[in-house]
């Protein structure tokens, strides 16, 4: 499991809802007010910023998840890359995952590092 990856098995087991997106269809845009992260159950999808891709997330992956950290609007759109399958995560599923799993926090906050560690390295 990559450090962006959650342990997906624990989420499809809990009989959380999926949704899915054709290639090109948008999952959100920046701007949106949210209350929910995603994982990738399968597919991949582009975060952008600006016209600008970002990050291209795929199985297991999770995105959008700095809404549940701080509640500001999205910083960003996601767009499925490819036919994708998406599994929502409300804050009250997150807070459960963190604390019956704390590792799901911790590749949350890997996640949000790499992110951020991209970022300062293309600026």
């Amino acid at each position: 499991m990559s450090n962006n990856e959650v342990q997906f098995k624990m989420l499809v087991g809990a009989g959380i809802p999926v949704r899915a997106f054709k290639k090109g269809e948008t999952i959100f845009r920046e701007g949106d007010i949210a209350t929910e992260l995603f994982v990738v159950e399968h597919g991949q999808v582009e975060i952008s910023c600006g016209g600008r891709v970002l990050a291209t997330i795929g199985d297991h992956g999770i995105f959008g998840e700095m809404v549940l950290i701080d509640k500001q609007p999205r910083s960003a759109t996601a767009t499925a890359a490819t036919d994708v399958t998406i599994v929502p995560v409300t804050e009250k599923q997150f807070l459960f995952m963190v604390s019956e799993t704390p590792h799901f926090a911790l590749n949350v906050m890997r996640a949000l590092a790499s992110r951020l560690r991209a970022q300062n390295a293309a600026a």
